[in-house]
């Protein structure tokens, strides 16, 4: 970015979020964040670009789930049917968002080094769009509430240091001005949608953001919901970098140059060649655990037990100058969290066996007629 260019975008962002400080030694501790995306957070590793089995018709019926099969195995899932009816779960999660939210009332961004400012900002965003999903739950189809008339992106939810603040303003005016030379960072944007990159299961830190961010970028531009090949001439993107096309003004030429700093296989030798980029790759569908990704019965075909083995309580934190969350209530989010992950895995084993009793009598059932 051009010094000039670089004093403009810096002008787009609201005062007290413009300085930084990276002799710093500040940090931000976001152990309870952590805690609870290692309980409710799915780790399904790089996408092998299978299309996915065609679902099975339900019991009874001719219906088939509409799924997009080459993505809907793909995409790190987030439990969000733990929060269904839980009226204490979400009030703990919110908890954590305003924990994250007022932060910087014990110290200003200002005195914080840029990364740290960074990895505040990505998990700011990140549990705020978590806390207004959980509210909608078990709507499917995202795409409405993330870019229709009410969009959730356009609704001033947060306050900071005395600023009111919507989630595109974080991303397009904090975010693009103070970090707009690197493109790496649309990729800690989490929407809660198949098409958009992951949610991880760690908090952002300081420390670690930068190769956090480089690790999700090579995992969706490697997948077929960031990348895949058309023909000769048109290499297919997903329309989430349209959608962030303020990192690459030259759309084409810059997208393409990002693209293979990371894709690999058949695909890059495909970008290398083609004419021309469509940004026409779109899955809106949530990221939960279950729903339509457990009917295909692929990679993601696992129930709430599987989280179990991922329950952990906060590590203490040695950082000198270290700023707590201040939500007063780890333990309890941590415990209450563990608890009802519990409760539905004992639920839904229930129902797991109630289904294969209900399949092996349908079976038997069927195997009378048909003598």
């Amino acid at each position: 970015m051009i010094f000039g260019v670089a004093i403009a975008a810096q002008a787009t962002v609201p005062e007290p979020f413009r300085g930084y400080d990276d002799s710093s030694r500040y940090k931000i501790n976001y152990d309870n964040f952590t805690a609870a995306l290692e309980m409710v957070v799915a780790d399904v590793g790089r996408s092998d670009r299978k299309k996915a089995p065609r679902p099975a018709a339900t019991t009874g019926t001719r219906m088939q789930s509409k799924v997009n099969r080459s993505t809907i195995n793909e995409g790190n899932r987030f439990y969000f049917e733990t929060f269904v009816d839980n009226d204490l779960s979400k009030q703990q999660l919110n908890s954590i968002k305003e924990g994250i939210e007022n932060a910087t009332s014990q110290v200003p961004l200002a005195r914080l080094s840029r990364d740290e400012q960074l990895a505040y900002w990505l998990n700011l965003y990140n549990v705020t769009v978590v806390n207004e999903i959980v509210k909608v739950y078990p709507q499917n189809d995202l795409e409405k509430l993330l870019y229709g008339k009410k969009s959730i992106l356009d609704k001033k939810l947060l306050t900071v240091e005395g600023v009111s603040l919507s989630l595109n303003d974080i991303q397009f005016k904090i975010l693009k001005g103070n970090y707009g030379d690197n493109p790496l960072v649309i990729y800690g944007l989490y929407q809660g949608i198949i098409g958009g990159p992951n949610i991880r299961r760690s908090a952002y830190t300081g420390a670690n953001v930068q190769s956090a961010l480089a690790d999700n970028a090579i995992v969706f531009i490697n997948s077929n919901r960031g990348t895949t090949i058309k023909n000769e001439k048109v290499f297919r993107v997903s329309s989430f970098y349209e959608r962030n096309a303020a990192w690459f003004p030259n759309f084409d030429a810059d997208l393409s140059a990002h693209l293979l700093e990371y894709l690999e296989g058949d695909e890059r030798a495909a970008l290398q060649v083609a004419t021309r980029l469509k940004a026409d790759i779109n899955d809106w569908t949530v990221t939960d655990l279950g729903g339509s990704a457990r009917e295909i019965g692929g990679s993601l075909a696992m129930s709430g037990a599987a989280l179990l083995g991922a329950v952990s309580g906060a590590s203490s934190s040695n950082y000198g100058g270290t700023v707590g969350l201040g939500t007063g209530s780890g333990s309890s989010i941590n415990s209450t969290l563990a608890r009802q992950v519990q409760e539905n895995k004992e639920n839904e084993s229930e129902t797991d066996e109630e289904q294969e009793e209900n399949s092996e009598q349908s079976g038997s059932d069927s195997a009378v007629e048909n003598k």
